[in-house]
């Protein structure tokens, strides 16, 4: 990952107050294994229908993002031409690969940060 070009993406609660903090400690850890963080993306999910209890759950199974915010982020990656988005949520290896494909870059999950770059 030396001297990489990274995105920051999150799907975080509206009442999840640890923004910043979840972000600033994944890029220290993208930084410390050689990456540049060019962009931090988020989506924050409000209480609608459905409730609180609905909060914590994926927007898309796919994608986990809801489309319009996927596609956002696709864009965004795309023109700063990234070579990896990063995750702060944990993805499934399905989520891996579709969201690979619509950004243009492979994408991780905070969680395999390390053990694929380290």
């Amino acid at each position: 990952m030396a001297d990489a070009d990274v995105m920051l993406v999150g799907l975080f609660s509206a009442k999840d107050k640890q923004v910043d903090a979840k972000l600033a400690a994944l890029e220290a850890s993208v930084e410390a294994l050689g990456g540049r963080v060019v962009g931090r993306q988020i989506q924050r999910r409000g209480v609608s229908r459905g409730g609180a209890e609905r909060m914590t759950l994926p927007l898309s199974r796919r994608t986990l993002l809801s489309s319009g915010k996927a596609r956002e982020v696709g864009d965004a990656c795309r023109s700063a031409a990234v070579a990896l988005a990063v995750f702060v949520n944990p993805l499934t290896e399905h989520q891996r690969n579709v969201l690979s494909e619509l950004f243009g870059c492979p994408v991780v999950g905070g969680d395999d940060l390390i053990k694929e770059f380290a």
